[in-house]
């Protein structure tokens, strides 16, 4: 990093990175040259020049993470944060990114509006993780720009439909250890599954023992239809409900007959009417 020279009249000639494209400094280290470049400048005018470089050296919301390395992929920011060991989404993520590479980690969960500030993202490779769970506002605040998202080769048994109907992009879902279930019949058929993963939808568990190692694609073509065994267990219920208010009703209309029998019979006893009349 080429440091400050002092030009003309007094004013200090800043570092290149100070007056980046981009309005930021690129690295730390460009960062801590302009911070130097204020240090070192002694005229008025000169600290002046200075302050404001380093206005635009602080990278306001564009810091890249740590652990990631950001870049430009088609014109387009790219943050690249592939076998870090993570094992949460990171925080820092900078606002103006479009292609984002969570892949092979150890992210557990995707929490309620986890990229809700990043408004340009068009896609998401979280494949190859440890994903057990994604809230239901998962991908709030991107689902509408949003193209793909892949969740492929996670630990993902059961997924809110509504996190990922609510979605315009196209989703691999393949290799996980679903259960096959209504919510998941949904999804297969109403989201933009990627063509080449739905055949890895496969039914690690199923509410018939007959599905389980099937792909789900293949469970349905054969007639299974999940959210209709869900409406005749709910019918089932209601029907338990209805016999067991009936029930109820029947034993206390019996109750209250038995009791009015008992009560008629004791008033129509002999010995009753003087004991009535006695107490006149």
């Amino acid at each position: 990093m080429a440091e400050a020279s002092q030009g003309h009249r007094g004013h200090v000639l800043l570092p290149r990175s100070c007056c980046h494209p981009r309005g930021a400094a690129s690295s730390h280290a460009e960062l801590a040259a302009c911070t130097m470049t204020l240090a070192t400048a002694t005229p008025a005018s000169s600290v002046a020049q200075a302050f404001f470089c380093l206005l635009l050296c602080i990278p306001w919301g564009s810091s890249c993470p740590p652990s990631c390395q950001c870049t430009e992929r088609a014109g387009a920011k790219a943050v690249l944060c592939s076998s870090q060991h993570l094992q949460e989404i990171p925080k820092d993520i900078p606002r103006d990114v479009v292609f984002l590479k969570l892949d092979a980690n150890s992210i557990t969960r995707i929490p309620s509006n986890a990229f809700r500030h990043l408004s340009r993202l068009e896609e998401i490779d979280l494949s190859g993780n440890a994903i057990e769970q994604i809230d239901r506002a998962a991908f709030r605040g991107v689902a509408a720009g949003l193209r793909s998202l892949d969740l492929s080769g996670n630990r993902i048994r059961s997924v809110p439909k509504e996190a990922l109907l609510a979605l315009n992009a196209e989703l691999r879902l393949g290799s996980n250890p679903w259960h096959c279930e209504c919510a998941l019949q949904e999804v297969l058929w109403e989201a933009r599954l990627d063509p080449d993963s739905v055949r890895d939808i496969t039914c690690h568990t199923a509410p018939r023992q007959e599905f389980v190692g099937k792909p789900l694609l293949q469970v349905l073509d054969a007639g299974a239809n999940f959210c209709s065994v869900r409406r005749r267990t709910m019918d089932v219920a209601v029907l338990v409900t209805m016999f067991g208010w009936f029930a109820m009703l029947v034993a206390y209309v019996t109750c209250y007959a038995r009791h009015n029998r008992e009560r008629s019979r004791r008033h129509s006893l002999p010995g009753a009417q003087p004991r009535a009349e006695t107490a006149l």
